[in-house]
């Protein structure tokens, strides 16, 4: 049986409240010709639905970890951005294939020396890369600019020392590292370096002598006129510059941020606003947020975890309102997020004129929202509501078989637009964060093998304890250490 109708059959076998109609089989091409197929679940009767919606999991995942084979360059270990030709570096892209390869080598994906000699590469890489913060250079004071050329690995497109993406390229070479705990050379060398980089991140010169971390700097014009305000996917960078051994960020700075959250009631859900779904998965990659609390969460009465799986809600109940007219949305077809949509400009769909946002962060209820969803971000909510993922993934699979690539789930698809042959507008080409988020939030979801690894990493935990965190396994973990 092909994909699609994998998660189609998995679609139907989810009790659905208001309407439980049997999905139509979807031909598809396997998801990945260059990696070898799953074993095949048969889905007769006396197949279970958790056996065959983890063959589908499965199968998305392997899927989702081809692209860092695929679009890793041998020559310096690093990953690119999209799988578009010429597509430059992304350091965030390096931290998710950093963190999906502990998952691959699990599942039998690729060997363990293998994903051994890929990380250390890229891990190498950065150890030896020009940090002197020059517009032709690396980086600078430890931190990474966002986008590096392909080959040279010099800064790109007068792109920003990028705060946020080199925790996710960091937090992702600790995982690596607790993952590879062998005592062999090749391990050890691996652990070194990724704890070298750790070390060497001047966190608080990320502050710029302001309460919060800026979010850039750039050799041109120095720090960016703005900080990481406001709730987002900031709290992975924040638990990082808490957690350092060298140049830790004070307390003061983690509640200075806290500060500038905005606790809303949306369709009778009280959360931590963030419109798109990315902010409310990227941290949850690693961190296991579910029954710990720092200070605004405990005066919520809530936890992070249970915030994302309230902002599943809140997405869901905003397609079905579908303020703005966009064609398919309902209750299983949702899912604003960090998205490739079609291109800025002004097009006519039903005779009336729209704004297309092409590459955005499209959230609910505020928008931007021009009728662009995001299938991964949708996966990606597994950990949260795997009922209403399923049911969802599924719809979109059914209703739109061109959202499946050869190699993976488009980024973003608009059904407002369609073509001539009626398929509806997909963003071509893959982009390697939606395959690392699919990897490691269907992990999480299936095994809690991330979770685990970082529940044992020293600075994820110091830093979430300086954070003011408390409460589930880190309690547990301070009563083992001997800990109050």
């Amino acid at each position: 049986m092909g994909y699609s109708q994998l998660l189609a059959y998995t679609a139907a076998k989810v009790p659905n409240t208001t309407h439980n109609r049997a999905a139509d089989a979807l031909a598809a091409e396997p998801l990945d010709r260059d990696m070898p197929q799953a074993s095949a679940t048969s889905l007769d009767a006396a197949s279970t639905d958790a056996a065959s919606t983890d063959a589908m999991l499965d199968r998305c995942q392997r899927a989702a970890f081809g692209y860092f084979l695929r679009h890793r360059n041998p020559a310096n270990g690093l990953y690119a951005d999209t799988s578009r030709a010429g597509s430059p570096i992304s350091i965030a892209v390096v931290g998710f294939a950093l963190s999906a390869y502990p998952v691959a080598v699990e599942r039998g994906w690729i060997s363990r020396a293998e994903a051994v000699e890929h990380c250390t590469a890229a891990l190498r890489f950065f150890r030896d890369s020009n940090q002197d913060g020059s517009p032709e250079s690396t980086g600078y004071k430890g931190f990474y600019f966002h986008f590096l050329d392909q080959d040279a690995g010099t800064r790109v497109w007068r792109c920003e020392l990028s705060m946020i993406d080199t925790a996710l390229l960091i937090v992702g070479a600790l995982m690596a590292a607790r993952y590879f705990d062998a005592d062999t050379p090749a391990e050890a060398d691996l652990r070194m370096i990724a704890d070298q980089l750790y070390r060497r991140i001047d966190w608080r010169w990320s502050q710029n002598g302001g309460d919060t971390i800026m979010q850039g700097w750039k050799p041109e014009c120095g720090f960016l006129h703005y900080g990481w305000e406001g709730y987002s996917e900031a709290i992975v960078l924040y638990v990082l510059a808490l957690g350092s051994p060298t140049h830790p960020i004070g307390e003061d700075c983690y509640r200075a941020w806290t500060r500038t959250y905005q606790w809303e009631n949306l369709y009778g859900h009280g959360f931590l606003y963030a419109g798109p779904l990315f902010i409310h998965q990227f941290s949850h990659a690693w961190i296991d947020l579910r029954g710990i609390r720092d200070r605004f969460m405990r005066e919520k009465q809530c936890d992070y975890f249970e915030n994302s799986r309230r902002a599943v809600h809140v997405q869901r109940a905003y397609a079905c309102i579908n303020p703005r007219g966009h064609a398919g949305y309902d209750e299983d077809c949702w899912g604003l997020s960090a998205c490739e949509g079609p291109s800025d400009e002004i097009r006519s769909v039903d005779a009336e004129p729209r704004h297309l946002f092409g590459y955005a962060a499209r959230g609910v209820p505020y928008g931007p929202d021009d009728g662009t969803l995001s299938p991964p971000a949708v996966l990606a909510c597994m950990p949260f509501e795997p009922g209403l993922t399923l049911r969802a993934i599924g719809t979109m699979c059914r209703r739109h078989p061109e959202i499946v690539h050869e190699h993976g789930f488009t980024s973003g698809f608009n059904a407002d637009l369609r073509g001539a042959d009626g398929k509806v507008w997909v963003s071509p080409g893959l982009f390697g964060l939606d395959q690392g988020i699919i990897v490691l939030m269907l992990e999480n979801h299936r095994s809690g093998l991330p979770w685990a690894l970082m529940r044992g990493c020293r600075p994820i935990v110091d830093g979430l304890r300086r954070a003011g965190f408390d409460g589930g396994w880190l309690d547990a973990t301070a009563r083992d250490a001997g800990g109050t």
